[in-house]
């Protein structure tokens, strides 16, 4: 299954469900590859050893701009590798925006070539509308959306969503959103009364299992590594058992 969590706005957890969710699975004896489509590259840098060392042909920029085959590096998880980011990706839509090929489809042609050593592929979406982002919705089942509490957070969702159905009509008609996820939730007026509004919006298609606002999420990404090395007995560690039960049973 190849799943893109994806997310208009940044800050809305989208980075952290990408790492939780890949590592979580692979935790579970399945085997993963998380794919890195943020130039920020902060899935790869948490998850990889020396990723400062990698040359760029070591990442996504060999199969997005130079339409060269996927080099996947093992990861400090066992059973999850990485195909990761690099900041020359920025550079992507200038690129693609004049390319002659299916550009929107760079990433779904070399990934085809490995998927099937995977049982699950998490694509990690950049915080935007871009060449990028139609690349990873182009190769992906699946996508999960990311939404934060607040206003603009929500209101981010409608443009998320005329983009996935441009997308179904042009370029992948089998892209299915698999749900939305409330995250960084909490206490608040404002996270209660925006997972009130999501759910009374979007009923069946928001996920039960929603991720709370979690320093131990925090402190694991700054010490590179993911929730459940960093502690396993974390709030958000726990809630993304949750969420993968609910959505892989596994």
């Amino acid at each position: 299954m190849i799943i893109a969590i994806a997310s208009q706005k940044g800050g809305t957890g989208k980075t952290s469900t990408s790492i939780s969710l890949a590592a979580g699975i692979a935790r579970k004896n399945k085997r993963v590859l998380l794919v890195d489509m943020d130039p920020q590259a902060n899935s790869s840098k948490v998850l990889l050893n020396d990723y400062s060392r990698l040359p760029k042909e070591f990442t996504l920029y060999a199969p997005i701009l130079d339409r060269q085959p996927i080099i996947e590096s093992p990861s400090k998880v066992p059973n999850l590798s990485v195909a990761p980011a690099h900041i020359l990706l920025s550079n992507a839509d200038l690129s693609l925006t004049v390319a002659q090929d299916h550009r929107e489809a760079r990433l779904k042609t070399q990934l085809d070539k490995i998927k099937n050593n995977y049982e699950y592929i998490i694509i990690d979406c950049p915080p935007s509308l871009s060449w990028l982002t139609l690349n990873g919705l182009t190769a992906a089942e699946k996508v999960i959306i990311t939404i934060s509490p607040g206003y603009f957070e929500l209101d981010s969702v409608v443009q998320l969503q005329k983009t996935i159905s441009q997308v179904q009509e042009y370029y992948n008609p089998n892209l299915d959103i698999l749900g939305f996820l409330f995250t960084m939730s909490d206490t608040t007026i404002n996270s209660k009364t925006s997972l009130k509004i999501l759910r009374q919006t979007y009923t069946e298609k928001v996920f039960k299992q929603v991720i709370p606002r979690n320093t131990d999420l925090r402190d694991a990404h700054f010490n590179k590594s993911d929730v459940f090395s960093f502690n396993p007995k974390a709030l958000a560690a726990e809630a993304y058992n949750s969420l993968i039960m609910e959505l892989f049973q596994i």
